[in-house]
């Protein structure tokens, strides 16, 4: 195109996009989102698309709850015709009765959040989107089958595929440190010093996953101890004025915190890939490392003692039971009660010790009594503990714990 042909496309583009925005001046979200899905013109369902993610950014609570209402009443499929559609799809099967069959399934709002996706930073507004109705599920159970719409496109939209490795280091943007600091979920950074301390030596590290479209806005990272042997404690590791090791040196790297940042990806699980990819990159840049552990809190613990009917547990030494908690406790699935031992054992780990005093924080004191675990990524055990934990529900744990858990259930 010549620079003439492009200056009258973008001006005709402007004038367009201008004319749309005044046509629409005085709707609402639901009116503007049924213009957006009657669009057919890339000018004109951006515009469409910005104005209702703007419109929204500026909503209060009662009007974001009547857009997704909307959403539920007004964009919902049709059983009459997806019952049909399917009939006359299985009686004459053909791309065109699939095609048909497959539009009747889907419910338009999907449409609706595609669209709306389709423009500069639409993405993360969707993001923050599902964090607002995931806070109205809570009291308005009516809402859910909207989420599930939302978790089938983050479920394809921030698949591995997309997903971008970036070390997070010293010299990282400011506005990634300073996110750092405010999404830390399992120990609190306090100040810039104390993310100097974890960020700047020669034996720490941290990753985070980045996507495309929400390039300064970490979904997850991971912080991590290059160490000799494993630690047993967290006020250890993070000293302040410990001396630092080599890299080269380092024989062990600790995975001591994994922070989702997302309130709006919640249930997209990004912390299996995150691991395994961090495992790789450091296995491949220091060769050294023989081991690959985590130091992890047990957040359940405390309140689980609390309703325990043994008395020998109750009596026990924190160590013991701890590793009772995280080998016996079990939901009604026969998965772990513990998240965090949950999450770990599904990716292939297993329960390597417990230790007492290992986290003297307020938190660490009020969640575990001060305990904490280790969970082993053994990478030739990390397929088989996987395969167990997810058929037969079997806790991968060492010699140690399980002697420890054995002791309890013998005097009870």
């Amino acid at each position: 195109m010549s620079y003439f042909g492009g200056l009258f496309s973008s001006v005709f583009e402007r004038r367009f996009a201008r004319t749309v925005s005044s046509d629409a001046e005085g709707q609402g979200m639901g009116e503007l989102s049924l213009d957006l899905l009657g669009a057919q013109g890339e000018v004109s369902g951006s515009t469409l698309a910005q104005l209702i993610l703007e419109q929204y950014a500026g909503a209060d609570a009662d009007d974001k709850r009547g857009f997704f209402e909307f959403m539920m009443q007004e964009l919902e499929i049709d059983p009459v015709d997806v019952v049909e559609s399917l009939k006359i799809y299985k009686e004459a099967p053909s791309k065109r009765s699939y095609r048909a069959y497959a539009q009747a399934s889907e419910p338009k709002r999907q449409e609706l959040l595609r669209r709306l996706n389709r423009v500069p930073g639409g993405t993360e507004r969707l993001v923050a989107m599902r964090r607002d109705l995931l806070e109205m599920m809570r009291e308005d159970v009516k809402l859910e089958p909207l989420d599930v719409d939302f978790q089938h496109l983050f479920a394809s939209w921030f698949n591995r595929g997309f997903l971008v490795l970036r070390p997070i280091n010293w010299s990282s943007p400011a506005e990634v440190l300073e996110k750092i600091i405010a999404y830390e979920a399992v120990h609190a950074i306090d100040s810039w010093d104390d993310l100097r301390r974890r960020l700047q030596p020669k034996d720490r590290r941290c990753f985070g996953f980045f996507h495309p479209a929400m390039p300064d806005e970490p979904l997850i990272f991971v912080e991590v101890a290059l160490t000799q042997g494993v630690p047993n404690s967290i006020q250890n590791l993070l000293a302040d004025g410990r001396d630092p090791i080599d890299a080269e040196d380092a024989d062990t790297a600790v995975f001591y915190s994994i922070s989702n940042c997302q309130a709006g990806l919640a249930g997209i699980s990004f912390g299996n890939s995150l691991i395994k990819q961090v495992v790789a990159d450091l296995s491949h840049d220091l060769p050294g490392l023989e081991t690959f552990v985590t130091l992890s809190p047990i957040p359940g613990l405390t309140k689980w003692l609390s309703t325990a009917k043994a008395p020998s547990l109750q009596n026990a030494s924190v160590q013991v039971q701890a590793a009772h908690y995280l080998l016996e406790a079990k939901r009604d699935d026969r998965l772990p009660v513990d998240p965090v031992a949950g999450f770990h054992l599904g990716n292939g780990a297993a329960v390597h010790a417990v230790h007492a005093e290992a986290d003297t924080s307020e938190n660490g004191m009020a969640q575990s009594r001060g305990a904490m675990v280790n969970y082993l990524y053994d990478l030739s055990q990390i397929t088989t503990n996987h395969e167990q934990f997810v058929t037969e529900k079997t806790v991968a744990a060492s010699n140690e714990v399980r002697a420890l858990n054995a002791s309890v259930s013998r005097a009870t």
